[in-house]
């Protein structure tokens, strides 16, 4: 689709997962990202996160960060970049921080 909704993330051993960013509503775009295990604990999921953020930035858009209850890492992540539990949808957790 156009925009895509999901990246591809490689380095220079080759793929290393995928991120999402796309629309979640009128004022917020979802991120996420799913890593390959050989990447877990290496910081790609802080940056990655930081480069997303920036392009909601340049969008003006909030950011949206779901997650399943037990995915403590990317919870881990949401809070140190700012974002605020906001509640539950759908079965999983639901971070929101708005567009600075």
């Amino acid at each position: 689709s156009e925009p895509p909704l999901i990246y591809a993330v490689e380095d220079g051993s080759g793929f290393v997962g995928y991120v999402i960013y796309h629309d979640y509503d009128e004022s917020s775009v979802e991120i996420g990202w799913v890593l390959a295990t050989r990447a877990w604990g290496q910081g790609y999921a802080t940056e990655l996160t930081r480069v997303l953020l920036g392009w909601a930035q340049a969008a003006g858009k909030d950011v949206v960060i779901e997650c399943v209850p037990e995915q403590v890492a990317t919870r881990r992540i949401a809070e140190r970049f700012g974002f605020s539990l906001v509640g539950e949808r759908d079965g999983l957790v639901v971070f929101r921080r708005p567009c600075a």
